[in-house]
């Protein structure tokens, strides 16, 4: 089991009770200041839902109802990014799609205050953010209310000694298959090709997804070039884009 670098266990500890899974991201640097420190403090009531945690800072109680009605303010077709980075593609779909609820998820705060400045900026009411381990929030969602799940350039983990901290596994792929709406959508992609194989394997041997494509997907129109995606290219990695439906029940 693996903690994030600032978790603290209480005396009570029990490890049946906590994660049995290690987590699929390295804590990065926490500290705002300049525009970001801003931003937060500006936007942070308006975007930011606040959880219940159960351990680490970044856990999420089980005991925690996500009520996206409460949180947007109405009832929309909900959107949710693993791993949204500085927000670029969130709010830039966000804008072109009033009619939807964007939910991004990540552990970045730096990231996250980026976000919340652009959608604060562009004037956005159809954004929120959670900053949470994503298999501890799909875990609080509830069966079918998801319309669409994006992970782009998750972390690639690419040393074999690490595989086993990747997102994309068959325990994740049926959190996703619960909360995703028959007929929704996973939209990922990735710049590593071995990741590749693997997502396209997980995906294709689950019962609860069916590839739209024969193996790879055209480029997602909704998914902009990112300043992460840029360097990519730049390093001389081949974007692989990846579309699955859920299946009915």
């Amino acid at each position: 089991m693996t903690f994030e670098g600032d978790a603290t266990p209480s005396s009570k500890f029990d490890s049946d009770l906590y994660r049995s899974e290690p987590v699929s991201f390295v804590r990065r640097g926490t500290r705002l200041q300049g525009r970001r420190l801003s931003a937060w403090e500006k936007y942070a009531d308006q975007f930011l839902i606040e959880v219940p945690r159960h351990i680490a800072d970044t856990s999420v109680s089980k005991d925690f109802d996500f009520d996206d009605a409460a949180h947007f303010g109405r009832t929309a077709p909900l959107v949710i990014e693993v791993g949204s980075g500085l927000g670029e593609a969130m709010v830039a779909r966000a804008a072109e799609e009033p009619e939807r609820n964007f939910l991004a998820v990540e552990v970045y705060r730096p990231g996250l205050a980026q976000l919340m400045l652009k959608a604060g900026t562009a004037g956005l009411t159809n954004v929120r953010c959670v900053q949470a381990n994503a298999p501890e929030v799909f875990d609080v969602l509830d069966d079918g209310s998801v319309d669409e799940v994006w992970v782009f350039f998750p972390d690639p983990w690419h040393k074999a000694r690490h595989n086993k901290r990747r997102l994309v596994n068959d325990a994740f792929a049926a959190r996703v298959a619960r909360v995703l709406r028959p007929g929704g959508l996973w939209r990922l992609a990735t710049d590593w090709d071995e990741y590749a194989d693997q997502i396209l394997e997980v995906l294709t041997n689950s019962p609860d997804f069916e590839n739209l494509h024969e193996s790879w997907a055209p480029r997602f129109e909704g998914r902009i070039v990112t300043s992460f995606e840029t360097k990519a290219h730049k390093a001389g990695r081949t974007i692989h884009d990846l579309t699955f439906r859920r299946v009915e029940a």
